[in-house]
Formats: C-alpha cells, sequence, structure tokens
C-alpha cells in the first residue's frame, strides 16, 4: 500500500503542478507537418513567426545551432505539431505542443471558413493560437547527464517509480507540519504531508546546486534550498516580502 500511495503522489503532483507552455522558452517545429500529405501551404514558417512574437525561442532544425541549455537537456523544450482536421467546407487545424516525454501540455482547435486553403489553413491557425501565452519561464533544467536519463526512464514505469520514490524517501518537519521528501527523479523532489497524497510543495533542480525553484500547493513560486541538512523556503507573504520557513530533518 505504502508503494502504491507514493506512486499516486507522483501522479498527483503532476495534476497539481502540470507545466504550462508558457513556462518553456524553446519550441521546435518540424520542417513539415505530416498530418498534410501534399501541402502544408507555410503553415511551419507562419507557426515559427507567431511563436516568436510571443516570445518563444524556435529552435533551428540544426541541431548543432541549438543552444546548450535545449541541446543539452531535451526537457527544456517544447515540440509542436499541427494536424489537418479539416471537414468538408471548412478548413481546421488541431495545434499540439508536447514535451520531452511526448506527453501533450496544450491542444488546441482552429476552424475558418475561409475556403481558399493557401489563407484558410493560417486563419484556422490564427485562431488556435489564441490559446498560447506569451513565454515566461519559469526556469531552465541543467544539462541531461547519462545518470538522470537513467532516472528518468525508471520513473516513466509504474513499478520502478514507486520504488525509487520509497528507497529515497525521508521526513522533515518546521515544528507545524511534518513532511515527507519523496524522490521523483534526480532534477526533482516532492514534499507531501504525512499520511497524505496532496503535495505540499514541488522542487525542481536549477543551474546551482542545491537551490531549487518551488511551487507551492496554493500556486505560489518561490525558491527552496538545502542548508545545514535541513529544506529551506522561502515563503512569499502577502505584503509582498518573504519569510523563511525551515524544515528540519528528523
Amino acid at each position: 500500500m505504502k508503494r502504491i500511495s507514493v506512486f499516486m503522489l507522483a501522479i498527483c503532483s503532476t495534476l497539481i503542478f502540470g507545466q504550462k507552455v508558457s513556462d518553456y522558452k524553446y519550441i521546435f517545429i518540424p520542417e513539415k507537418f505530416e498530418s498534410f500529405k501534399k501541402d502544408s501551404y507555410g503553415l511551419e514558417t507562419f507557426l515559427a513567426k507567431a511563436l516568436t512574437g510571443k516570445k518563444y525561442v524556435v529552435l533551428p532544425a540544426n541541431r548543432d545551432q541549438w543552444p546548450s541549455e535545449a541541446k543539452d537537456n531535451s526537457c527544456n523544450i517544447l515540440n509542436a505539431n499541427v494536424l489537418d482536421d479539416s471537414g468538408l467546407f471548412t478548413n481546421k487545424v488541431i495545434l499540439q505542443l508536447s514535451d520531452c516525454n511526448k506527453k501533450t501540455i496544450l491542444e488546441a482547435k482552429g476552424r475558418s471558413n475561409i475556403k481558399e486553403f493557401e489563407k484558410g489553413y493560417p486563419d484556422a491557425l490564427t485562431q488556435a493560437l489564441m490559446n498560447v501565452t506569451i513565454s515566461n519561464p519559469v526556469d531552465i533544467l541543467p544539462a541531461q547527464t547519462s545518470d538522470t536519463a537513467s532516472s528518468t526512464q525508471n520513473t516513466a514505469s509504474d513499478t520502478p517509480a514507486a520504488t525509487t520514490a520509497v528507497s529515497t524517501a525521508s521526513n522533515f518537519s518546521n515544528g507545524k507540519l511534518d513532511l515527507q521528501k519523496v524522490q521523483i527523479d534526480n532534477t526533482q523532489f516532492i514534499l507531501a504531508k504525512s499520511g497524505s497524497s496532496v503535495p505540499f510543495a514541488i522542487f525542481k533542480a536549477t543551474s546551482k546546486k542545491d537551490v531549487f525553484m518551488v511551487k507551492l500547493d496554493n500556486g505560489a513560486t518561490t525558491i527552496g534550498y538545502f542548508e545545514n541538512g535541513n529544506i529551506v523556503i522561502d515563503v512569499p507573504q502577502a505584503d509582498g516580502k518573504y519569510s523563511k520557513e525551515v524544515f528540519a530533518a528528523k
């Protein structure tokens, strides 16, 4: 039961703290959308221009030209695809943006009553793009080492994910809250209230050792870090200041 509850905790954290499109900086667009068998009517170029206007960095086809933070960790990248969903008299498209694990972060539909393909498809895609917010990246993940990649692959299956989380779990308390630390992979872990499957906070590694971006259960984003074996969170206050919350290892 303990293994099952911890695995459910990992799933729950994804539902609560799931990433938004605006959390990303980089987007990769294929040279041609495969759903359009004959002609995609320049939608690849149209999409790239639109996303650039929303402050995303559209990566070139040549991987050697990618910036290191995109090249060294594919999980810093969203992958774009446009599907042809047209009917007999209506041009329709589906815009899909997915992460490094092929999980769909956003799926948006657009339609146009313009019958000409050259104008109708871009018009439909413009409508779908209304669902894409301006890029406001939260944090950039560090380079993905072979160990990290292996850990990510293990987490993808049910049983290994539960085993890894249990083996690295430990307890912390600030005197008011008793929390369990659950390691998801080499770049992120969760603090959860003891006996509960609801995460209190999720930590994601930054480029600085032992410093993390933290998303709290109330939706607030802040930073956390290790200090003398304890976990410290800078908790945002109503007046705009931060209080230091120390969770001591038990």
